[in-house]
């Protein structure tokens, strides 16, 4: 059985929305008030001092792994590189002088202001060599140069 749900009238003072107007700038000087005098009831997190709840799956700052011995996973195939959309990875490769990798990255650096965080470098590499679990979301730098980070 359908119910009946009265709606009141509409009347110029109404449909002039002036109640609505009133209304709104009711609600924002009630928040302006509401921060000027009792600050510590806002719902924020004063951030410097303490960090908000990172998610595990969240795609922070990229590190590479170590192997036992010290020296990096990363064996430079280059398939990071190939799989970034940004083109934000360099990885030159040189000669390994351990006898169980044929090559190890010389270089592997990473431009900040140009990756996009998308994770397909992490999917892309064979030996698992690459994460981007660090779960730094701060990125803040004096110059772009800096941006620029050296791994190897």
């Amino acid at each position: 059985m359908p119910r009946v749900v009265k709606h009141p009238g509409k009347t110029l003072w109404i449909s002039s929305y002036v109640p609505e107007a009133i209304r709104g700038l009711y609600t924002t000087l009630r928040h302006f008030l509401r921060g000027f005098f009792k600050y510590e009831t806002l719902p924020t997190i004063p951030y410097p001092t303490i960090k908000p709840p990172i998610p595990e799956n969240y795609r922070g700052k990229h590190r590479l792994l170590k192997r036992a011995d010290g020296s990096t996973r990363c064996v430079a195939c280059g398939m990071c590189a190939a799989a970034c959309p940004a083109r934000c990875i360099k990885v030159d490769a040189g000669e390994s002088p351990n006898g169980l990798v044929e090559k190890k990255a010389v270089r592997f650096e990473v431009d900040y202001l140009a990756c996009v965080f998308c994770g397909l470098c992490v999917e892309a590499c064979p030996v698992d060599a690459i994460r981007m679990d660090t779960g730094e979301t701060s990125f803040v730098h004096s110059s772009r140069e800096k941006f620029v980070v050296k791994y190897v």
